[in-house]
């Protein structure tokens, strides 16, 4: 049988979470963190049975995602302060 997975660009709530530990994390101890949510994120999907070209599709899918997410939330940190500027 054939498993599909959750596409992991998808996973909104575990990007947003994943970004928003990011977005406050800085230097060595955000890599770390980044470092630990991917071997749990891979390790997740091989318990599965997913092969390990498709563990490595998912992960990029993934880690995409979460840098798109941090733009988005850094972004919305810059237009806050402009407007609290203006204020």
């Amino acid at each position: 049988m054939t498993l599909a997975h959750f596409p992991a660009d998808r996973r909104m709530a575990d990007i947003r979470r994943c970004a928003q530990v990011l977005l406050n994390l800085h230097g060595e101890e955000a890599n770390r963190y980044w470092r630990s949510q991917m071997a749990d994120f891979s390790a997740r999907l091989s318990r599965l049975g997913t092969s390990a070209e498709e563990v490595s599709h998912q992960a990029g899918l993934f880690m995409n995602a979460v840098q798109t997410e941090l733009q988005r939330l850094f972004l919305e940190e810059v237009d806050q302060a402009a407007v609290d500027a203006r204020a």
